[in-house]
């Protein structure tokens, strides 16, 4: 004999479900009865479908879905019917004759707030007003009609779903949020966050509840402590992003209202990602946002944001730290973590990942496999590190190709001395500040800063470009007379973003014309003059906590403050090439695959030129004999000195180029 069968909680919650729209039915029947309408005497019996609504219930392994609106919304036994009356509707075709009848007129197949007043107990006005659940949480809406208590009744679809077992996000909400669900593990610093935001939260039910703010330089991080503090509460997270709220204030309240009315039925948390939340319009309507809708809600972002009209609470994210990331590394890696020969210390130092660029740079070099060679699976890795760590940077900065070597830079000894000085503090910053302790003694003056002063064209970009490919780093490069802003506090917000996005990966930053914001500091007059000042003081302070090489450029050394210069670590002249160094570059200027027929190295070397115009006058020279279709000769090369000369609004000596032909 086979065991009974277990009903299920979805035929347990149809069977209650139907019996409680049998009780709203009979009472129906019986009013419409009494009212002189000819019906079926047998369903009018209001005891029996009580009696079969009790056994509907104590057959259920856990509160079917009505009880659980009631409760979840306070429904009044007299606001359960109404809904009831409107499921009926929907979920049984007798229901619009009984309607009808009920009415007294063959047309009139809906329910109404008047006929709920009339035929149903308990009846109350209240519950008609918008304020009360009914219409306050839009479980039913009215219909065009005559009046309040007359227009037909029609049921929310997601309710009537919830009604009949069936949970799912809204669909009017599905565009814009989306879930968020738990991973399996945190780094332990995160999850130190995550159990403080269960704790905090858990202690604020039953009073006015604060917004949680997560802020800091990790998004992907907040939005895991999020995820894990829900799931330790049995909520489910969903996320919105600011940029996707509605501008108009009446979107706005009704997208509050729904996602209130979707928390309670799903129990859910809400993420307010403000990461992407620029200028003060976009984060006014965020705050006002975070403000407005109750429950649980968290928010990720930077900076804080000011509230004013509710309590925060302020929880600081921070990337996993070096020994979390070690560890992550070696779950991603697997056996390959084994084969790195050290070289997971030397990527941690120099990389600053989140736990999604991590295990997007193990898969790809999983992917990759198998290596062979010793430091090939460590070169592979630091590529895809890279690779991860420019997405952020790439829309504020130019990204410059790396070519030059050191063979290619061709300045005095000890000036090359200086810059493989800058290369080593890059390198060994690590065992400088935390094996052997300097970051102990103070966390000032930890970033590693360098000025490059000299005229255009003398090998301060290349320079940059030498050191980023001796140490396998990216360089972007940043134009200051495009970040400097006359808006007062528009230049530091441009600053941030740029060294914030560089963080990750620790590029080398190239920031040129910096005569732009690091002029002589006057007396301050004005405001401007106070904001001025700021700037400066604003952007050595992010040099200074900034993890990898920041480089500036000069072309007037002596237009910087000396307070300036003696905050900078490293700082570098290029100077003008005498005759023997523009020999040298004139040497090293035609690639092996160029013809080139009689040039005079001693002759070209006369000229007074930078090594940047050297450069140009040999590439227009090389198309003018590529164009005749002969080798780079000196006539080619006389004809493009005249014209950069004349470019530069500079003359030429006819000395300099006599004989040349």
């Amino acid at each position: 004999m086979s065991p009974p069968r277990v009903e299920s909680w979805q035929d347990a919650n149809r069977r209650h479900l139907s019996a409680a729209l049998g009780v709203v039915r009979a009472r129906l029947v019986r009013f419409a009865r009494a009212a002189g309408t000819e019906l079926p005497a047998s369903s009018d019996d209001v005891d029996a479908a009580q009696a079969a609504l009790a056994e509907a219930a104590s057959g259920m392994p856990s509160p079917p879905a009505l009880d659980v609106l009631g409760e979840t919304f306070g429904l009044s036994p007299f606001e359960r019917d109404i809904l009831l009356c409107c499921a009926g509707l929907e979920l049984s075709a007798g229901f619009g004759a009984i309607f009808a009848a009920a009415h007294g007129d063959s047309r009139r197949v809906w329910p109404t707030f008047g006929l709920a007043l009339a035929a149903l107990p308990e009846g109350h006005w209240s519950a008609l007003t918008p304020v009360a659940a009914l219409r306050r949480w839009e479980l039913v809406s009215l219909a065009p009609g005559d009046g309040l208590t007359s227009s037909p009744l029609r049921l929310d679809e997601r309710i009537l779903h919830h009604l009949a077992g069936l949970s799912y996000l809204d669909r009017r909400l599905q565009e814009v949020l989306a879930p968020v669900f738990a991973r399996k593990e945190l780094p332990p610093s995160h999850e130190e966050v995550a159990q403080r935001l269960q704790r905090m939260w858990a202690r604020s039910q039953g009073v006015a509840s604060p917004v949680f703010q997560l802020h800091g330089l990790e998004p992907e991080g907040a939005q895991a402590i999020a995820a894990a503090a829900c799931d330790a509460l049995g909520l489910q997270l969903h996320a919105v992003r600011a940029a996707q709220l509605p501008t108009g204030m009446e979107e706005r309240a009704a997208l509050a209202r729904l996602w209130e009315r979707e928390a309670l039925l799903l129990g859910s948390g809400l993420l307010l990602e403000c990461d992407d939340a620029s200028g003060a319009e976009a984060q006014r309507l965020a705050v006002a946002f975070a403000e407005r809708v109750q429950g649980l809600v968290i928010v990720s972002t930077r900076e804080p944001l000011r509230l004013r009209g509710r309590a925060a609470v302020h929880l600081a994210v921070k990337r996993p730290t070096r020994g979390e990331q070690r560890l992550i590394w070696a779950q991603v890696l697997g056996p390959l973590a084994g084969q790195m020969n050290g070289a997971l210390e030397h990527i941690t130092t120099q990389f600053d990942l989140s736990m999604r660029s991590i295990h997007a740079a193990g898969a790809e070099v999983r992917e990759q496999g198998p290596y062979d060679g010793e430091g090939a699976l460590g070169s592979a890795l630091w590529a895809a590190c890279r690779v991860q760590s420019r997405p952020r940077l790439e829309d504020l900065a130019q990204r410059i190709e790396l070519a030059a070597g050191w063979d290619d830079l061709v300045l005095p000894p000890e000036k090359k001395s200086l810059l493989r000085e800058i290369a080593a503090s890059v390198r060994q910053r690590a065992r400088v500040y935390e094996t052997w302790g300097f970051a102990s003694q103070s966390t000032r003056g930890l970033g590693i800063s360098a000025l490059f002063s000299g005229a255009s064209g003398t090998g301060k970009t290349m320079a940059a470009e030498v050191l980023a490919r001796e140490l396998g780093l990216d360089l972007y490069r940043i134009d200051l007379s495009q970040v400097v802003s006359k808006y007062i506090g528009e230049t530091e917000k441009n600053l941030r973003r740029v060294f914030d996005a560089a963080q990750e990966g620790g590029a080398i930053l190239l920031f040129d014309e910096a005569d732009a914001l690091f002029g002589k500091r006057t007396e301050v007059r004005d405001s401007h003059d106070r904001y001025a000042n700021i700037e400066v003081s604003y952007l050595l302070q992010q040099m200074e906590a900034y993890s990898g090489l920041a480089i500036l450029t000069t072309n007037m050394k002596d237009a910087l403050d000396t307070a300036f210069l003696r905050r900078l670590r490293f700082v570098v002249p290029f100077p003008f090439p005498d005759a023997a160094q523009r020999a040298e570059i004139w040497r090293r200027m035609f690639p092996p695959a160029t013809p080139t027929e009689g040039l005079n190295m001693a002759r070209l070397a006369r000229l007074s030129v930078t090594g940047g115009n050297i450069r140009t006058i040999a590439l227009n020279a090389a198309f003018l004999a590529a164009d005749a279709g002969e080798p780079v000769r000196m006539t080619h090369l006389q004809r493009a000195v005249r014209s950069e000369f004349s470019k530069l609004d500079k003359p030429l000596a006819e000395a300099e180029v006599s004989g040349w032909t």
